[in-house]
């Protein structure tokens, strides 16, 4: 939650701190390593292309293996994806007084929309090395441009224009889980009930002791899926058999995340993906992620025909909206919000 004159990130850095601030530093089992492995250094989030005849089975392969892939053949243009980079990048350059017109309201709780440096309620919890700007952009009803910067040329109409192709590229991949766990192509959509979109661009500037710090904490997404584009810095990490995988930039490719309802509906057949995100001395990075989450009425529960004598239900059911009031006063922490759900511990 954001408190009354919350500290930024950017502006801290620009002071040329030379030494992270005590608040900042990780204890020393959160801290990223110095330098791959070879053995991670091998291994790659696959590559799903859309368009491809072999499609469906490679999303089943990924899911599975993974819980994380890039789409590429997706359909949307490169010039949006290039277009809602740049109109982040242009806000987090502005200067403090513009930026500070939209900031987080600390009345409305945690990950409020706005211009934010820290989302989650628990005070104890080391704040990560970023700041970030929180769109509520689905359902329609949420959606208020009047809340988005109105002194980036093209913000407001590039964002809600991002927003429904991210909606549409969401039901897509959904509708093709579904389908490859013997579902109906609607199932998981259905299961989720109205949509809740938030987009969050995220800007995280060089650090002066990177090894000590995180731009994103480990986690997984609370919700259903997460569309994840990011510049060509790198940072992005995801947690594969135990070791931390870099995620490459790939230009017009969206990083598919699994997130914590979809395992819940799917038995566990497919995870949600820990992954966190690392800092450089160097040069700033921006992402753009989009969550595709339920309302917060919605209850959630596994498919009962991914449940058997075989495969007993894994989780208990759980209304998202208690589920996401723990996961923000907790804290994310790994998988520990999902794994307070299961039913044989």
């Amino acid at each position: 939650m954001e408190t009354a004159a919350p500290a930024r990130v950017q502006a801290l850095a620009e002071t040329g701190v030379s030494r992270l601030p005590a608040q900042y530093i990780q204890p020393p089992e959160n801290r990223p390593t110095p330098s791959p492995s070879p053995v991670t250094a091998a291994l790659s989030v696959p590559v799903v292309d859309l368009s491809s005849s072999t499609a469906a089975d490679d999303v089943r392969a990924t899911c599975a293996d993974w819980g994380a892939f890039h789409v590429v053949g997706h359909g949307l243009p490169g010039e949006l994806l290039d277009a809602v980079r740049e109109a982040g990048l242009t806000f987090f350059r502005a200067p403090m007084g513009d930026k500070l017109r939209f900031a987080c309201d600390p009345a409305r709780g945690a990950a409020a929309e706005g211009y934010g440096s820290r989302m989650l309620a628990n005070d104890d919890s080391v704040p990560d090395w970023r700041d970030y700007f929180d769109h509520h952009t689905l359902p329609e009803s949420r959606r208020d441009p009047a809340h988005w910067p109105d002194f980036v040329p093209g913000y407001r109409d590039t964002i809600a224009k991002y927003s429904n192709s991210m909606k549409d590229l969401a039901q897509k991949l959904l509708c093709i889980i579904s389908e490859n766990l013997n579902l109906p192509p609607s199932y998981i959509q259905e299961a989720v009930g109205e949509v809740y979109q938030n987009i969050t661009i995220s800007y995280y500037s060089p650090c002066p002791q990177p090894d000590l710090a995180l731009g994103l904490q480990s986690h997984s997404d609370m919700g259903t899926i997460t569309l994840l584009i990011q510049d060509d810095v790198g940072g992005l990490e995801v947690l594969k058999d135990g070791m931390w995988i870099p995620v490459p930039a790939l230009h017009d490719g969206i990083l598919m995340i699994l997130a914590d309802q979809t395992e819940i509906i799917t038995n566990g057949r497919y995870k949600s993906s820990v992954h966190r995100a690392v800092v450089n001395a160097e040069r700033a990075r921006l992402s753009v992620a989009t969550f595709y989450d339920p309302s917060k009425s919605s209850k959630i529960c596994t498919a009962p025909q991914l449940v058997s004598k075989d495969e007993p239900q894994k989780y208990g059911d759980v209304i998202y909206g208690d589920y996401v009031s723990s996961w923000y006063s907790k804290g994310p922490e790994g998988k520990r919000n999902i794994d307070a759900l299961l039913i044989q511990k």
